[in-house]
């Protein structure tokens, strides 16, 4: 894993949106519904960071489950590892969404995200 590429793309992800770039050191967490992996599209949102976490929600398919045990933490480093497809938008800052399918991507901020 090269960080310094990452993080150069996730600053130039931001700039196309015009959105302030917020790290995702790789020893941070997110939290990722691993039950979904492999399904298409992937979903993202970023909440306020907190200490050692990232602030980012991660999961895959049409459903989203408000369960307790939804979403796991797992260390930035092995989402950046397993999916370097989408590593490049682990720069956008709380408030953000994505939804990446393929080739294509849809990148919003939603407020609502900021008040929890």
């Amino acid at each position: 894993m090269d960080w310094l590429k990452i993080e150069e793309a996730q600053k130039a992800l931001c700039g196309r949106y015009g959105a302030v770039f917020v790290s995702t050191p790789p020893d941070d967490k997110i939290g990722f519904a691993a039950s979904t992996a492999g399904l298409k599209p992937m979903n993202g949102l970023r909440h306020p960071l907190m200490p050692g976490t990232s602030g980012w929600y991660i999961w895959c398919g049409e459903s989203f489950s408000e369960l307790a045990d939804f979403f796991e933490p797992q260390h930035a480093s092995h989402f950046y590892e397993s999916r370097p497809d989408a590593s490049h938008l682990f720069g956008l800052p709380p408030g953000y969404r994505f939804l990446l399918a393929g080739d294509d991507l849809d990148v919003w901020f939603d407020e609502a995200l900021l008040n929890v």
